[in-house]
């Protein structure tokens, strides 16, 4: 798999040319050339990012900035993420002296990039005028790093941040050839490869990082944050203990210690030092919103509502904090609330990410206060805007999933009948986000000889290892690769997939692992597991994706931000699971939604039998579990079924014809005789 986001196989004109020459035209300061030359490539591609970038370039350095800002609107609508645009309007505004809309045209510039020197110096500047000490001793500190930092490890870290990761290997391996232990080219390294969810290798490197400097906090940082992606938590927490004895008064260091205290499970070490944090700074809106998440977690709902308004308190731009209380489900904002949020979401300066969250947090008020043209309005705006950030493209997944169809077939399961790690502790819940998986695992969960985890992402891993692609611009090997897998690698992969998963379990016979997208990986759970449990939760097509995309993920889902996409993505997973249907019949249990919401005990009994576990009344009662739930619908399924939420998608079917017309045939589904 190639990293298409940074490979531009499309030169139509030789635009990448024209690029180039107006980059030598500007240097050579022939503006007039250099934007007649860009004009031409935005006549073919009118929001090309470099083109108009330089054209604003070119109008300032011609003292024509009132064009300039006009060409920068357009570049931050088309590309929100990009910081170099923000620091060019910053650039602006300074020479106005409009003091504080440069300043914040330079913070959202850092935010974004933060290998932007000249935003650095700027605000560096601005905070020692305003004597704001602190403020000022953090871009000095940004300032000093970057200003050590050799100068190809300089363009590395910005074009990381663009998210020009295949260049940005190139140049940072290029760089390690000639300097094998320098140890911020290998955490580099190590955080584009997770970027690419290459996970093993950025572990392998940080841990070579703090072994090689055990001093060096930002990679000790990043170990951190790489072991807690891995789900490997308790080592998180000890790498957390040690970065916090480094410096104690570090705040960031302090947050990320409850944060991996809050990942082991202990809640109440989490909110102690979070309470000791914000006792400290009350102001500290990502802290509020932590302790919030803390809260909502182990169901202390009123407690966090009380976090999440204090977040929006104290940063009222603070987007991620409606978000949350929206995604609560559960929470009615007021009429202040929702005034606020509508004139926050207007301003031209608030941040993309903020403004996001405040549409998925809108469209949810709106839908609630019955307002659903408003609502889908808030709903596809925050959606256009999160896709002009993705990279994204259904046909890498539907190729993927054809090449399964293609080479695992029931003859290529029948020869390896009898390998891989014979344990049937794993229940695999699979399927597309916003199914009911949440409740399928509720219910067993509830059970006494089950235990609930969370999303693993152990499968997944897995299949990045198989993967064996170390450098970005070569094709991966997965899942090809599982056609050459001998015996004993099966029997090792499937063991280690039970070693590394111990650390989620408690005492029950059977663990679940509900992480929705190993339906991408069935090949790889049959050939390591072949005892492990399969279930499919699946729910009407168009209730399924409609919530799918009105909900806001944390990370990854990215399918999900356009109904044409979410659509082919459904279908596609619809057409795999027949395919085991008929290759590994049996295999799989499907549970429909719908069905459980008609007949709880006996889907229940159902679901129990497959999973060859005696019955118990608990899982009729599976809303009195107490647990901690990670997932959006964690309320939800602390209430005894109800059906409200079935058909919520025909209030907005007049909307929803792209999303119709993707699904094609898997738009039939069978009908269920609800209460």
């Amino acid at each position: 798999m190639t990293d298409n986001a940074n490979i531009d196989t499309n030169n139509p004109d030789g635009i990448d040319e024209k690029i180039q020459t107006a980059k030598l035209l500007l240097q050579r300061g022939l503006m007039a050339d250099s934007m007649r030359t860009l004009d031409a490539v935005l006549q073919q591609q009118p929001q090309h990012l470099e083109a108009l970038y330089y054209l604003a370039v070119c109008q300032r350095k011609s003292k024509d900035s009132d064009a300039a800002l006009g060409t920068l609107q357009k570049l931050q609508k088309y590309h929100p993420a990009y910081g170099r645009g923000f620091q060019e309007q910053g650039h602006i505004f300074r020479a106005r002296q409009l003091t504080e809309d440069a300043t914040r045209s330079y913070k959202q510039a850092v935010a974004l990039n933060p290998a932007l020197l000249a935003s650095w110096n700027a605000l560096a500047e601005y905070y020692r005028t305003s004597q704001d000490t602190q403020a000022a001793e953090h871009a000095n500190q940004h300032v000093a790093w970057l200003s050590s930092l050799p100068p190809p490890l300089v363009t590395v870290t910005s074009l990381i941040a663009e998210n020009k990761l295949f260049v940005a290997e190139k140049i940072c391996r290029q760089f390690l050839q000639s300097n094998r232990h320098h140890v911020e080219a290998m955490r580099l390294l190590a955080e584009i490869g997770t970027k690419l969810m290459i996970l093993d290798d950025a572990e392998f490197l940080l841990e070579s990082c703090v072994e090689f400097k055990p001093d060096y906090q930002r990679a000790r940082l990043d170990y951190v944050q790489v072991l807690h992606k891995r789900q490997k938590f308790a080592l998180a927490l000890a790498q957390a203990e040690k970065l916090y004895a480094m410096d104690p008064k570090n705040i960031s260091f302090e947050v990320t210690l409850a944060n991996e205290h809050q990942a082991v499970g202990d809640f109440p070490k989490a909110l102690e030092i979070y309470e000791r944090v914000l006792t400290r700074q009350p102001n500290l809106h990502p802290v509020h919103a932590a302790k919030a998440h803390a809260l909502k977690t182990i169901g202390h709902t009123e407690d966090a509502i009380d976090s999440y308004r204090q977040a929006y308190a104290a940063k009222p731009d603070y987007g991620d904090a409606y978000w949350s209380l929206a995604n609560l489900k559960t929470y009615q904002f007021s009429e202040a609330e929702l005034d606020q949020m509508q004139i926050i979401e207007q301003d031209p300066k608030v941040a993309n990410t903020d403004r996001v969250h405040l549409c998925f947090a809108l469209g949810k008020a709106m839908e609630d206060q019955g307002d659903f043209a408003e609502a889908f309005t808030y709903y596809e705006r925050g959606n256009t805007l999160k896709k002009r950030e993705s990279q994204y493209t259904p046909e890498r997944v539907e190729q993927e999933l054809e090449f399964q169809r293609q080479h695992f077939g029931a003859d290529f399961f029948a020869k390896r009948r009898d390998m891989g790690c014979s344990d049937a502790a794993p229940i695999f819940i699979v399927g597309l986000p916003r199914a009911g998986s949440t409740l399928l695992e509720q219910i067993l969960a509830s059970h006494s000889q089950v235990d609930g985890t969370m999303e693993l992402a152990n499968i997944i891993s897995l299949a990045h290892q198989l993967n064996g692609r170390r450098v970005l611009s070569k094709e991966g090997n997965y899942p090809g690769i599982l056609k050459d897998l001998d015996s004993d690698k099966l029997l090792q992969l499937g063991q280690k997939y039970m070693d590394d998963t111990r650390f989620h379990r408690g005492s029950g016979d059977f663990f679940i692992d509900k992480m929705p997208n190993n339906f991408r990986h069935i090949p790889l759970i049959q050939l390591i597991l072949p005892n492990a449990k399969i279930i499919d939760a699946r729910r009407h097509p168009m209730a399924c994706c409609f919530s799918g995309y009105k909900q806001l993920f944390a990370e990854g889902q990215e399918f999900t931000y356009g109904l044409d996409d979410i659509g082919r993505y459904y279908r596609a997973y619809v057409d795999i699971m027949d395919h085991w249907d008929t290759v590994l019949p049996g295999r799989v249990l499907r549970v429909h939604h719908e069905a459980v919401i008609a007949d709880l005990e006996t889907q229940v009994r159902r679901i129990l039998d497959y999973c060859d576990l005696p019955f118990e009344p608990a899982c009729l009662e599976f809303y009195r579990t107490e647990r901690a739930v990670k997932t959006p619908s964690s309320e939800q399924v602390r209430q005894p079924i109800y059906t409200s939420g079935l058909e919520q998608w025909r209030n907005f079917e007049v909307f929803l014809n792209p999303l119709r017309e993707a699904l094609g045939s898997t738009y039939d589904y069978p009908q269920f005789d609800l209460p």
